[in-house]
């Protein structure tokens, strides 16, 4: 099977706009990969070095490990998933586990030849074309500061209930006390996460990687303390409990919904790949921490989920399953008093890392993206502060834009709970966009390149289109679950009972809007980052030109 086709870029001028750059093709660049000279796969996109790599193999997964968050995402949604469909809602883990592996491996595959930031956008790009790779983009943009405004609100089920004192407005029981107060303690977790993305990814990896530490030992214990404290046994899992006994459906109806609770926490595992450009020896280390990272969530988060119901006191204690009590209830009752704050503790530094790592991911694709000038005010967005070696702009429109999505979670936290759902499916959407083109290539047989098991890099082999497959028919079969219209989900009026379909063709359409009047006129990497080729077919970082595989069209100097 022959490599993706590579390119050369050349330099255009566009009436108004900053200089970029154009393809053309460049078989050299296939050739350089094939001769060792070097294990970025930057090159094949025309970009040159502009961050600082540091970031070593346990920094590559926690940055994984922290997006998924078991603690953050498990605590969460536990109630939401319960509370639908009691304890065998519990069989939705290992289910998108299963689907979400398939996705996991097909990004393995990718981050094994082209681990870069921004990587869904640049994956769909060079899979699919410029306008799936900039939609992906979007939608992925736009969720991951939406997911970052969702997740830190996590701060206000938890701070409280260590100190009252955390509870700054009101006593909790007033109209708005619970969603200001929650926009309060939100909006000093986004300023933090915007400190230390600006500064740089060397002191965002130390506080990340620290942090997962934490929440990993913390989450196996929990686990062992729960499975200590047993109560019953697995039958639960094996019997409806009457649930669904009034659909028409029966139990599969209310399993569907429950399976959201599952679906909204095993995603973020490319962010690994995603700090390629930061990482050492990404080729090789990318690929290894995105399956240790979804591995690791399943097994814990798992493990976590099916001693807490086994552990629970009461099953039928109603709080179980409502927002004010879920899986912190049960960990409170179960374990005294000092134990149970200290795990509430590791929650807490749990939802910060995940915070931290959803911030990071967000800035780096908008890096990526507007260093193709693919986004407003891509000049500025791109730039690279030359001290930290960080996308400092980027790290500080995203903080903001999260903190004013926070605002709506006071006057209208029914919209807000809508938005935060269909981010879920705009990621899963974007994800699609990558295994979608990529099954193509493979039928088509341009899928996977010869050097990824000559090179001894990570390939699905023989297995790859089987597993392409599920991973498109998961993603397309998942998607439509998330965004079917239920009211019990997104509540009423209709749309937000609509509210997939409204709020991402509004989001979707803006986007294309742009894209078709200004975007697709004057996309192309900027002459600041692009990639410099030598006499000698080796390359440098002080140029004219670079490479990509986009379009397979050139524009003459």
């Amino acid at each position: 099977m022959t490599p993706l086709s590579v390119g050369r870029w050349s330099r255009a001028r566009v009436a108004g706009e900053s200089e970029t750059t154009r393809f053309s093709e460049d078989p050299s660049v296939v050739e350089n990969e094939a001769s060792g000279r070097t294990d970025s796969g930057m090159e094949h996109f025309g970009y040159k070095e502009s961050l600082a790599r540091s970031i070593g193999a346990f920094g590559s997964f926690a940055a994984g490990v922290s997006y998924i968050s078991i603690l953050t995402g498990t605590f969460q949604l536990f109630y939401f998933g319960f509370g639908t469909a009691g304890p065998a809602f519990l069989w939705s883990w290992p289910l998108v586990f299963i689907g979400q592996l398939a996705v996991a491996l097909c990004f393995m595959e990718l981050a094994a030849k082209y681990p870069i930031a921004g990587s869904v956008y640049n994956w769909s790009k060079l899979l699919g074309s410029r306008i799936v790779g900039w939609s992906s983009g979007w939608l992925m943009l736009t969720a991951s500061i939406v997911t970052l405004s969702a997740v830190v609100l996590a701060l206000q089920l938890n701070l409280p209930r260590l100190w009252r004192g955390f509870q700054i407005i009101g006593d909790g029981s007033g109209t708005y006390d619970f969603a200001t107060n929650a926009v309060i303690l939100g909006t000093v977790l986004i300023a933090f996460t915007t400190v230390v993305n600006a500064l740089g990814v060397r002191l965002m990896a130390m506080i990340n990687s620290a942090g997962v530490f934490v929440e990993l030992i913390a989450a196996c214990l929990i686990a062992i303390f729960l499975a200590f404290n047993a109560r019953r046994g697995v039958e639960v899992f094996f019997s409806t409990n009457g649930y669904g006994a009034d659909k028409s459906w029966g139990y599969v109806s209310n399993f569907l919904v429950a399976s959201l609770a599952s679906g909204y926490v095993m995603y973020g595992f490319d962010t690994a790949s995603s700090l390629g450009e930061e990482t050492l020896q990404p080729r090789r280390t990318a690929p290894r921490a995105i399956l240790r990272a979804i591995l690791a969530s399943f097994v814990i988060g798992g493990a976590i989920l099916v001693f807490a119901v086994l552990a629970a006191p009461d099953l039928s204690d109603p709080r179980i399953g409502s927002s004010d009590g879920g899986l912190q209830y049960i960990v409170e009752q179960v374990m005294w008093g000092p134990l149970g704050k200290t795990f509430l503790v590791c929650i807490v530094v749990a939802v910060t890392v995940c915070s931290l790592a959803v911030h990071t991911a967000a800035i780096r694709l908008t890096f990526a993206m507007a260093r193709d000038n693919a986004l407003p005010f891509g000049e500025k967005l791109a730039r690279v502060n030359c001290r930290t070696r960080a996308p400092v702009v980027p790290a500080v429109v995203i903080g903001v834009i999260a903190e004013l999505i926070l605002i709506l979670n006071i006057g209208q936290p029914k919209i807000f709970t809508v938005l935060t759902s269909i981010a879920v499916i705009m990621i899963y959407l974007a994800y699609l966009m990558v295994t979608g083109p990529m099954l193509g290539k493979r039928l088509a047989g341009q899928w996977p390149p010869a050097d990824l098991a000559s090179g001894g890099y990570f390939t699905m082999g023989r297995w790859g289109m089987f597993v392409n497959t599920v991973a498109v028919l998961w993603g397309t079969g998942m998607a439509i679950n998330l965004a079917w219209p239920r009211e019990t989900v997104y509540g009423a009026p209709w749309y937000n009972t609509w509210g997939a379909f409204v709020y991402i063709a509004v989001i979707l359409g803006a986007g294309l809007w742009w894209y078709a009047v200004k975007g697709c006129h004057h996309i192309g990497i900027l002459a600041s980052h692009t990639l410099t080729t030598n006499a000698a077919g080796g390359s440098n970082a002080d140029g004219a030109t670079g490479s990509d595989p986009v379009t397979g069209t050139a524009a003459g100097r």
